[in-house]
């Protein structure tokens, strides 16, 4: 983006001249990626860094004085063919380390790689982080690490975890044993290093105290001759003071059981994380002391809690996250607290509130805010000026563009039990009847749908479709009776409540029967397939972006990797894989069908909709595919959006007879 559009953003101006002059094309608008995302605040709080969209996959980090009359500087640019700027933040007033993400080609397999780089605001000195492989290094480095912790006492170094192979540099000095998973201090200018902690072949993951000290670390044993995963996650921790580990934790992936922990608090001396109770996922703390003292932090018997809500550059806990129709938090700190309140209570029409960052001494606050019909703009809190300044905004495509409202609603499935959802209609529909309409399914499955703005629901109502996200039997949030075995081997109930959906829009007068139609990405797109198989006439077009359409392909996938025994598992074997198959029951669908897929999915394989193709072709059923050589799960490319929506909204009008 060039420096005239970021300073436009600065202003949050409403539309630009030329944006005035052209017809408003939905598409565009709502096919653009945001403006902005990962927006950061400097130490002394003087200062913003945000990660701006370019054209294509392109990106730039843009780094902004706050001071009156201080023009954007752009510090690092990413092509995004193939690495795309993930996150960035401030190492020092001046220095920012920022995560870059690819996949790139290794014959036929797609290798999904990170890696961290360090930068000065002015573009200059321009370093990697990450343990950079050389033509010695036996196998593939993927990962580029984490930050551990981000040291404010010591200005431009970090704790970092950084991932050592074997360097076979034969008859040198310089070879290395070294393999796995090690933390080291790391100076951001000079890339001067020393170990803090050893490489570990089987370490997973470190968490660090904010203080610069590691207590406490994850390991995953792998079995077999080819080094599977066991999805066995063991935690060990230290007492302050001392560099013995003793056992943690244990925390199994599978079935979600035992203890995760996520954060430890120095001054409290225990470890925040997650277990369940009464079914529900609750916030426990473990004390680092040598007891294991356990105690319940809180929990809700209704939702899950699904996240920390941490403050300040040492990353402080000061409550937990959750999401009921809308997403909420519980604050252990009352200044917090007491600040969050005020600020809803200042800005009353974006109720979707969070602490982005803060400056060292938490007296400046980066806020971000959003609603339903708000795609959200970014803010600075003074504490000591009781000062609020607007400085971001998320979507300048649509500054200005009144959107639809989202609500909550639950529909009965064909069992009786009650499935949560969220419904919007299209702007100024106050009594809808006899809409089109879309179901929507998430995708996941393990996953769920929350409150607030969404380009792909935003862009239907616009184009006057009814949407309905419901939130079936296989997502998460609600607790493992819900949750189930998962969308896939409980596939009949989850899609039987996607299905459920559509029965209900038309039950209410909210869509006309004729014009119901399904719309799903990734696992969404698997269940707007399958629903296709399951009830052939009840929705009369499918849309599916990134579609899963072969349980056995699935696994298959996974082959050659780590976790193809997990992912094995996940899936199941049995007579679910053909029945629960679209590919495999292609000729039950009776509709048109329309897919979307990058050929750089690691998620979920092109083969899969290319199968789906073909299976429908040999079938005669009318569909189309559309696919895109350079792009991947997310199809993060406005023009390659706008191209999807433009092109969906014209396939679905055609095929349930609206006009253009």
């Amino acid at each position: 983006m060039r420096a005239s559009a970021v300073l436009a953003l600065m202003l949050c101006a409403s539309v630009s001249d030329a944006q005035e002059k052209k017809p408003f094309d939905a598409a565009i608008a709502f096919g653009a990626r945001p403006s902005v995302t990962d927006v950061s605040l400097s130490p002394d709080g003087s200062s913003i860094a945000f990660i701006s969209s370019a054209p294509g996959l392109g990106a730039n980090i843009v780094t902004v004085d706050l001071t009156a009359g201080a023009k954007p500087q752009a510090a690092l640019y990413a092509s995004g063919k193939p690495e795309r700027l993930e996150e960035c933040r401030w190492v020092s007033n001046q220095r920012l380390a920022c995560l870059l993400y690819g996949v790139t080609k290794d014959g036929q397999d797609l290798l999904p790689i990170t890696r961290w780089v360090a930068v000065d605001r002015s573009g200059a000195n321009q370093v990697m982080l990450s343990n950079r492989p050389n033509e010695y290094t036996r196998g593939y480095v993927l990962g580029g690490g984490s930050i551990v912790d981000w040291l404010p006492d010591e200005d431009g170094a970090v704790l970092m975890s950084r991932n050592y192979s074997v360097d076979t540099h034969a008859g040198s000095m310089f070879g290395s044993a070294q393999a796995g998973l090690g933390v080291d201090w790391l100076d951001t200018r000079t890339l001067r290093s020393k170990q803090v902690e050893s490489p570990g072949e089987y370490a997973q993951e470190y968490i660090a105290d904010g203080r610069g000290v590691v207590r406490v670390m994850a390991t995953e044993i792998r079995t077999g001759n080819t080094q599977q995963d066991t999805g066995i996650i063991h935690y060990q921790y230290r007492k302050q003071g001392s560099r013995d580990w003793l056992r943690l934790s244990e925390y199994n992936t599978r079935d979600l059981s035992g203890f995760e922990p996520r954060a430890v608090d120095h001054d409290l001396n225990v470890a925040y994380g997650f277990r369940r109770k009464d079914g529900r996922v609750a916030l426990y703390s473990l004390s680092l002391d040598g007891a294991l003292t356990e105690k319940l932090v809180y929990a809700r018997p209704d939702v899950d809690l699904d996240d920390l809500v941490q403050v300040g550059r040492r990353n402080r806990v000061v409550g937990v996250a959750y999401v009921t129709d809308v997403r909420s938090a519980k604050f252990f700190d009352p200044e917090i607290e007491k600040i969050t309140e005020s600020l809803l209570q200042a800005l009353p029409q974006q109720p979707q509130l969070s602490i982005v960052d803060s400056s060292v001494d938490e007296r400046k606050l980066l806020i971000y805010a959003g609603s339903d019909d708000q795609p959200g703009a970014y803010y600075l809190f003074d504490r000591d000026l009781k000062q609020l300044r607007l400085v971001l905004s998320a979507r300048v495509e649509l500054n200005g563009v009144a959107l639809a409202k989202m609500r909550a609603v639950k529909y009965p499935a064909a069992d009786g039990e009650l499935i949560p959802g969220y419904l919007t209609l299209p702007v100024g529909g106050k009594d809808p009847k006899g809409l089109p309409a879309i179901v929507l399914p998430h995708g996941g499955p393990s996953a769920r749908d929350e409150w607030g703005f969404d380009w792909l629901v935003q862009y239907f109502a616009a184009r006057g479709y009814a949407v309905l996200q419901p939130n079936f039997r296989g997502s998460a949030g609600y607790g493992e009776r819900w949750l189930r075995e998962n969308g896939f081997k409980s596939w009949r109930t989850a899609i039987g409540d996607v299905l459920a959906a559509g029965r209900w829009l038309v039950s209410q007068g909210i869509a006309d029967p004729g014009k119901l139609c399904v719309f799903g990405w990734s696992y969404g797109g698997y269940a707007a397939l399958q629903s296709a198989v399951a009830e052939p006439a009840l929705f009369k077009a499918v849309v599916a972006v990134a579609p899963v359409t072969d349980l056995e392909l699935l696994k298959e996938e996974w082959r050659g990797w780590t976790n193809f025994n997990l992912e094995s598992d996940f899936i199941g074997s049995g007579p679910h894989i053909k029945e629960g198959s679209p590919a495999r029951n292609a000729d039950k669908i009776k509709v048109p069908v329309l897919m979307f897929h990058g050929a750089l999915d690691r998620n979920v394989s092109i083969a899969q909709s290319r199968l789906m193709a073909a299976r429908l072709a040999a079938v005669g059923v009318r569909n189309e595919l559309v696919t895109w050589d350079n792009l991947d799960h997310q199809l993060e490319d406005s023009a390659a959006r706008a191209e999807m929506l433009r092109k969906s909204d014209s396939f679905l009008r055609a095929a349930i007879g609206l006009a253009p």
